[in-house]
């Protein structure tokens, strides 16, 4: 009987552990401290969910950085101290100067997460959508002789997220999971991108995660990110938490 009550025991402790949030393990991975800004302004959000979001993070130290000036966080890198910038603005305005120090920190390889309607900052800079590897165009524009159409949206979407690579750092350990969230259409992307994820909602592109490459940096963009409710989804909360240590270089 005795042996049979520390076998049980072991087992609720094994099953115990195995059901921990995939954020935990995630954290439980990248032991050392992650310094994030986290780009805001140009755009309303659920403020409170979208912070408990990193909150729930362990690995990370993050500041918010309001854009009243459109992209002033980038004026003057001198004392930059951070691994990785999250995106989540949708301001415009960004000068020369702005624009050579935000690459030059690409260059010395500071991560750049950026999500959801970031992909439509910077509208006048085409560059910005090398970085980030997509653009949504909100008014229809010509560059390099291509004219883009304005892209379509749609809120509170139920869709169905399809991993199409599991052995990147960003979705291992995922599963095809369902999301409610806006969707976007009619964007653009750049064709040397890494796709992850996937989706086949009518009003939705097809690739809703993305990485790459740029001049040094890792660079991941994902979709998904509206809220609020997303921002309690286990699988979405793995997806960021992964993404911000790959960017990061704390994740191979």
């Amino acid at each position: 009987m005795a042996v049979f009550v520390v076998f049980l025991v072991l087992v609720l402790l094994v099953c115990s552990c195995n059901s921990l949030p995939e954020t935990q393990s995630c954290t439980a991975r990248q032991t050392e401290k992650i310094k994030v800004v986290i780009v805001t302004g140009g755009h309303d959000f659920d403020r409170e969910p979208f912070f408990e979001l990193f909150d729930s993070f362990e690995n990370i130290e993050y500041v918010e950085a309001v854009q009243s000036d459109e992209s002033e966080l980038f004026e003057d890198i001198s004392g930059w101290n951070y691994d990785l910038i999250v995106l989540y603005n949708m301001t415009q305005e960004i000068s020369p100067r702005r624009q050579e120090n935000f690459i030059k920190l690409l260059e010395d390889g500071v991560g750049v997460l950026a999500v959801h309607h970031s992909i439509g900052a910077f509208q006048g800079w085409p560059e910005y959508k090398r970085i980030i590897g997509t653009k949504f165009y909100l008014q229809e524009t010509e560059e390099d002789g291509v004219v883009y159409k304005v892209g379509s949206y749609e809120h509170d979407a139920d869709f169905k997220l399809y991993v199409k690579d599991s052995q990147h750092p960003v979705t291992r350990g995922l599963r095809d999971f369902l999301i409610h969230d806006e969707t976007y259409k009619g964007c653009v992307f750049e064709p040397d991108n890494q796709v992850l994820l996937t989706t086949n909602h009518p009003t939705s592109d097809e690739p809703v995660c993305l990485v790459r490459n740029y001049k040094g940096g890792r660079v991941c963009y994902v979709q998904v990110g509206h809220g609020p409710g997303v921002f309690f989804d286990e699988n979405y909360r793995q997806l960021i938490c992964q993404a911000i240590g790959w960017c990061a270089g704390r994740l191979n």
